[in-house]
């Protein structure tokens, strides 16, 4: 009779008992042994912040890769494209001097010119007309300028159309300025001139000399990337060399007061930005561990590598990267063996324009048809509260997430059907979108500050907040144990997900 129970146990699949196993191990990491703060500490205290092309960026790739390694997959650095120059952003500090003194709070966008040292001028408030222009351009010579409007985060446009509409402008506001100089009575309609378009005259006090160029920020201070660097592949020889300074709007309004005033102040600037001549490759880090059952068919998991570097990253994409990176060392360590692909991608060049998941996706039509699922993470900090799927799935996932329900009770993780999204709607954003564009189920989790720890991603998404502070550590352990068991038991689905369910025409 033993015998018989022996036998019949070999009978029975012992795949349920290994996942099982996998399952438990991950859970059991997930509580005792949670790495992703670590990883997010290596990646923004070490390497800081991570504009594609920066030397930074590049260390974080190698080291990715190293880690993936380290944990027996199959990596790869599949280039992405590259860019016309490279690079790196050194410290900087400003001051004003003269009848009154403060330290000045400033940042600069990536890709964008620093100081010749440090570089110490008197304050002029740009023209907004040819007479304005001439009356002051023997002034322009070493003198920093402030202009108008309030700083997006980018650089100031340098390309044909962005001179040609400058110089529209200009000719409206001579043409307004002299038919109100024929007016007589201040009663009199008089034409307005154009006193919200920044750098008007931004060639000419080039040429004449200024020394820079100051616009008015909000607090914190968002700080992006030069777009006629990077989209237009400035070479290295034509690089800009005036730079451009976003003030807290606070301390420019002082100075234009003082300014305006013609008060005796000077302002001092050391900035260190610095470029390496190119072409400067990106790549995107790709660890694959292999499908038992259905080799053929893939799990993808996605968020992007790169970031700003006014700050260090810490957010946007830190977050995605430590959670996705501890995913895939669960899996790992727990001795999954998952019946499809699961390829993990760390993207590059995200913040310029999905530049690596596109080039992803692009490089790899043969995949496209193949893949069930891509799941991304980017936006926060956050746990994983919720998770849209097919009304077929439903059931499926409600199996798949209550070990996530069992480790982590108070997120309350909820099933929900999802509404199926119309193809000819689907925009950039994030690189999850470049999947869905090209007809591959892909999702971003639902996410909550369900603890209620005051997170505002507005006030870190590109500025100078985004910071290791600023990433909420059992936050990040939850969302780094939820992506690695939704991977495997998506990877162990029967079946792959029903495209028909999730687009409609």
């Amino acid at each position: 009779m033993k015998h018989l129970l022996f036998y019949l146990l070999l009978l029975i699949p012992t795949t349920g008992w290994a996942q099982q196993a996998a399952i438990n191990k991950i859970m059991a990491m997930a509580r005792e042994d949670n790495r992703a703060m670590q990883h997010l500490d290596i990646l923004v205290n070490r390497f800081g912040g991570r504009p594609a092309g920066s030397d930074a960026c590049a260390n974080a790739e190698q080291w990715a890769k190293r880690c993936f390694e380290s944990w027996g997959y199959d990596v790869k650095l599949e280039k992405a494209g590259d860019l016309s120059v490279g690079f790196n952003r050194g410290g900087w500090w400003g001051r004003m001097t003269g009848e009154e003194s403060m330290v000045l709070h400033f940042a600069t966008p990536s890709y964008s010119s620093g100081t010749k040292g440090p570089q110490r001028g008197h304050v002029l408030i740009e023209p907004r007309t040819q007479s304005e222009f001439d009356g002051m351009k023997h002034r322009l010579k070493g003198a920093w300028v402030l202009i108008n409007g309030k700083s997006r985060g980018g650089g100031i446009a340098r390309d044909e159309e962005s001179r040609t509409h400058r110089r529209e402008i200009i000719a409206k506001n001579n043409e307004a300025e002299k038919y109100n100089k024929t007016l007589t009575d201040p009663d009199d309609n008089r034409k307005s001139i154009n006193r919200k378009e920044p750098a008007l005259f931004y060639e000419e006090m080039v040429a004449a000399g200024a020394l820079g160029f100051i616009q008015a920020a909000s607090v914190p201070i968002r700080a992006t990337y030069d777009r006629s660097v990077v989209k237009d592949r400035t070479p290295f020889d034509s690089l800009p060399t005036t730079p451009y300074i976003l003030l807290d709007k606070e301390q420019y309004l002082r100075i234009h007061k003082l300014t305006k005033q013609r008060r005796n102040i000077e302002l001092e600037f050391d900035i260190r930005n610095y470029f390496k001549i190119g072409p400067v490759d990106y790549h995107n880090v790709v660890a694959t561990i292999k499908g038992s059952k259905y080799p053929d068919e893939y799990v993808v998991m996605g968020c992007h590598l790169d970031s700003y570097d006014v700050a260090t990253g810490g957010v946007d994409c830190g977050n995605g990267v430590s959670a996705m990176m501890e995913a895939a060392r669960m899996l790992s360590v727990s001795g999954a063996k998952p019946d499809r692909t699961i390829i993990f991608i760390l993207f590059a060049a995200e913040e310029f324009g999905l530049l690596g998941s596109k080039a992803w996706v692009k490089a790899h039509p043969e995949k496209i048809d193949k893949i069930s699922l891509m799941i991304n993470r980017d936006g926060g900090p956050l746990p994983y509260v919720g998770f849209e799927v097919p009304k077929s799935m439903i059931k499926e996932y409600d199996k798949i997430v209550e070990p996530i329900r069992q480790l982590y009770p108070e997120y309350g993780f909820k099933i929900s059907e999802m509404i199926p999204i119309p193809r000819s709607r689907i925009r950039g954003g994030s690189d999850y979108k470049s999947f869905l564009q090209v007809g591959v189920p892909a999702v971003k989790m639902t996410m909550r500050d369900a603890k209620g720890y005051n997170f505002n991603y507005g006030e870190i998404w590109h500025t100078e907040r985004d910071t290791y502070q600023k990433a909420i550590p059992e936050y990040q352990e939850q969302a780094a144990a939820a992506l690695a068991i939704i991977a495997l038991g998506t990877a162990n689905l029967p079946t792959m997900l029903p495209r028909e369910e999730f687009f409609r025409p």
